[in-house]
């Protein structure tokens, strides 16, 4: 696994109004963490007294926030292929992107029951760099917009600062009035800065920040209730079943606001994705059972799945 540091800058190489006031936690039993609700991004509720919660280790289908089958791949793993791998990694439900976005529609066409389309807004990968000072791109996201397939923009690259471009205030402008996402990949700084420009914003974020650490996942998700955190590329989160304990803090108050992701940003990363998987699969036996089941999958299938 490439290492947080080293991948964050070969990714963005590759590739304000008040913030709100936090929700007020209530007092918790000593040495349990409060769960922080949100407005936008309500946890799913605990199952009913006496209804015994699916097995900790049953994660047999799970829900994948970020893959991409774009150009460069096409070559190399068809349509077909690319399905298959999902399938077998168990992979219930994925949001997949591309550059540019046909790719994404051949998976979608091939299994609509499994793909979710988000819309990349890059063209070529000669825009990751640049996007949010090019006016040009704002006209290829409206024009290419399905309303009722894609369910959000994104993965896109966003710097501290760029918030506020206009081209980016656009594209937030669509994501709001569409009631879609918006899939950033950012450090702390930056997501905090989008989060607050528009409040009504509903904010995925890619990879938690990749370099940023769970003490900063943390505030970010307490400060920000717009926010939820995705967990590609984070080999930090867990060595084999043993979570970090400064992330099983980040699951155990968020747990309705963390998804899993893998991240399949070049050819080569499709080889790891059934591995990958059954890595997740060994810490998430090691959380609470309720907790696991909202990462695996419940908490992607309730807030892409389920209409807003």
């Amino acid at each position: 696994m490439i290492r947080g540091a080293l991948l964050a800058c070969l990714l963005l190489a590759a590739c304000a109004s008040p913030a709100p006031v936090p929700a007020r936690a209530e007092p918790t039993a000593a040495g349990t963490p409060p769960v922080i609700p949100s407005p936008l991004i309500t946890p799913a509720p605990l199952p009913p007294a006496g209804v015994t919660p699916r097995p900790a280790g049953a994660f047999d289908q799970l829900f994948d926030a970020h893959i991409h089958y774009s150009q460069d791949a096409w070559s190399e793993y068809t349509p077909a292929q690319t399905i298959a791998i999902l399938r077998r990694a168990g992979i219930r439900t994925a949001l997949v992107s591309s550059t540019p976005d046909t790719g994404t529609q051949r998976l979608y066409a091939l299994a609509p029951d499994l793909v979710v389309p988000m819309l990349r807004p890059y063209r070529t990968r000669d825009d990751i760099g640049g996007w949010t000072r090019d006016g040009t791109v704002v006209a290829y996201v409206e024009s290419t917009y399905r309303r009722g397939v894609h369910q959000g923009i994104g993965e896109f690259h966003l710097l501290q600062g760029e918030a506020s471009l206009p081209v980016v205030r656009r594209i937030v402008d669509l994501a709001v009035r569409e009631s879609i996402w918006l899939h950033a990949h950012a450090d702390e700084r930056a997501i905090a800065e989008l989060a607050r420009s528009e409040p009504r914003a509903k904010i995925l974020w890619a990879h938690a920040g990749l370099s940023s650490s769970a003490a900063a996942v943390k505030a970010v998700l307490d400060q920000h209730l717009n926010v939820a955190a995705e967990l590609a590329l984070r080999s930090d989160v867990a060595n084999g079943p043993a979570i970090d304990p400064a992330w099983r803090e980040v699951f155990t108050r968020h747990p309705g606001r963390v998804l899993l992701g893998t991240d399949t940003w070049i050819p080569s990363r499709w080889e790891d994705v059934v591995a990958g998987h059954e890595r997740t699969r060994q810490w998430l036996r090691a959380l609470p059972p309720e907790v696991a089941a909202q990462i695996a999958s419940g908490n992607g299938e309730r807030l892409f799945r389920t209409p807003h």
